[in-house]
C-alpha cells in the first residue's frame, strides 16, 4: 500500500458494492461503482436520495461510459438500490467520458433533466460529434493530438497511429449528451432531499469541474478533484497547446479549505475516505516534487517526451501515455510561465525547455 494512503482513514475498508447493487455511505447517500475499460478499471458513482415538486425518487452523480455491460449493471440498480422510486436528475461532476458517457442514456429512460457546469457541458456536446478525418469534435486524439505530441517529441510511428485511429475515442464513449441542461455555478446551493448541496467549481483536471458538499452531512463528493490513491491528471493536450492548468488545480484546491476535518470525501476512484486536508497536503508536495525533478532535468534542453522516464517510472499502455505526455507538459508549462524555463523549437520541429535564458 502507498504510505500516503495509510494517513487516511477508510471508513468501510475494503468492503466495495456489490456489481448492480448499492452500499449506503451516509443518510440518503449510496455508493455504486461501474466498470472502466481502462487500466483504471472502476468509477464510482452516487445516488442520493431527493424529493423535486412533491416526487419522490432519486438524483444520480455521474454516469459511467456507454457500454453495455454499464448499462446492464444499470438495470440491476434500478431494481436492486431505487426503493421503487425513480430517478428524478442527472449530475454530472465534469466532461470525461467516465463521468458523462451515458448521461443521454438515463436521462432520456427517466425524463430526468441534466445537471452540469456550462463549459463542461458545452465541450461534451461538441465532442461527442464524431470527428470527420482525424480532425475536429471527437476530442484529444486524432491527427491533431498526433501532431500536438510530434511537436513534443513523440516520434514512434507506432505509437502515432494507434493515437490516429483514436479519432472517435470520446464519441464511442459519449454517442450522445441530452439537447438541454440545467446549468450549475460555483457557490450554488443544490437542494437535494432536503439538504443543501454546494457546488465547489475546479479547474485543470476539466475546464469546469463541479463537486458537491453537503455541511449537513459532512460528506464531499469529490469527483476527480480529490482522490485517495492517484493523483488527478492535469494535461495539455492539442485543443489548449499553450494552457498552464497545474496552477489552476492546485489553486482550486484551496476551496476546500473551510471543510471540516471530519468530512467523508467521496471519490469518483478509490474507496470513500477521511483526511481531506492530509490528502490534499500530499497533492501539494506531489506536485512540488514533480516540479523540482524537472527543472533539475532540464539543465540541459529537454522534450516532454524527454521528461516522461523523469515522472514516470513505471511502462505506459497507449492510453495511459497521452494522458502522462499531457501531464509532463504541464509540468514544464507550469515552470515555464513561473520563469524558470525557456522553451525554444529546433530544427527538427520539437519544442524543448530549458533552464537560463536562453535555450540551446
Amino acid at each position: 500500500m502507498n504510505p500516503n494512503e495509510q494517513k487516511l482513514a477508510y471508513p468501510w475498508g475494503d468492503t466495495l458494492p456489490v456489481a448492480g447493487a448499492a452500499l449506503t455511505v451516509a443518510d440518503g447517500v449510496r455508493w455504486i461503482r461501474m466498470p472502466l475499460p481502462f487500466a483504471l478499471d472502476h468509477i464510482n458513482l452516487w445516488l442520493l436520495r431527493d424529493k423535486i415538486d412533491g416526487r419522490e425518487g432519486w438524483t444520480i452523480v455521474d454516469c459511467g461510459v456507454s457500454r453495455d455491460d454499464v448499462k446492464a449493471l444499470w438495470e440491476q440498480v434500478f431494481e436492486n438500490a431505487l426503493d421503487g422510486l425513480p430517478v428524478l436528475r442527472v449530475i454530472v461532476t465534469h466532461m470525461h467520458p467516465d463521468h458523462i458517457g451515458l448521461a443521454h442514456w438515463l436521462c432520456q429512460k427517466w425524463s430526468a433533466p441534466l445537471w452540469m457546469t456550462m463549459t463542461d457541458y458545452a465541450v461534451a456536446r461538441l465532442w461527442s460529434r464524431p470527428s470527420v478525418g482525424g480532425m475536429a469534435a471527437g476530442g484529444p486524439n486524432g491527427q491533431s493530438a498526433v501532431d500536438h505530441f510530434t511537436r513534443h517529441g513523440l516520434n514512434d510511428p507506432e505509437a502515432q497511429d494507434k493515437i490516429r485511429e483514436r479519432s472517435n475515442y470520446y464519441p464511442s464513449l459519449v454517442p450522445d449528451v441530452p439537447a438541454s441542461f440545467h446549468r450549475i455555478m460555483d457557490g450554488d446551493r443544490v437542494v437535494i432531499g432536503g439538504r443543501d448541496w454546494r457546488i465547489i467549481v475546479g479547474y485543470g483536471h476539466a475546464p469546469e469541474h463541479a463537486s458537491l458538499y453537503c455541511d449537513t452531512l459532512r460528506v464531499l463528493i469529490s469527483g476527480d478533484m480529490v482522490l485517495p490513491r492517484i493523483s488527478t491528471n492535469i494535461s495539455v493536450f492539442d485543443y489548449e497547446p499553450d494552457s498552464n492548468p497545474l496552477p489552476l488545480y492546485l489553486n482550486s484546491l484551496r476551496a476546500y479549505d473551510d471543510l471540516p476535518e471530519d468530512t467523508l470525501v467521496l471519490p469518483s476512484h478509490g474507496r470513500p475516505f477521511k483526511g481531506l486536508h492530509e490528502r490534499i497536503g500530499q497533492q501539494h508536495l506531489h506536485h512540488a516534487e514533480r516540479l523540482a525533478e524537472v527543472l533539475d532535468a532540464c539543465t540541459v534542453a529537454q522534450s516532454t517526451t524527454d521528461i516522461l522516464p523523469v515522472m514516470f517510472k513505471r511502462k505506459l499502455d497507449l492510453h495511459q501515455l497521452t494522458f502522462a505526455m499531457g501531464e509532463a507538459l504541464a509540468h514544464l508549462h507550469a515552470l515555464y510561465f513561473d520563469g524558470k524555463l525557456v522553451r525554444s523549437t529546433g530544427d527538427d520541429g520539437v519544442i524543448r525547455f530549458k533552464q537560463g535564458a536562453v535555450a540551446d
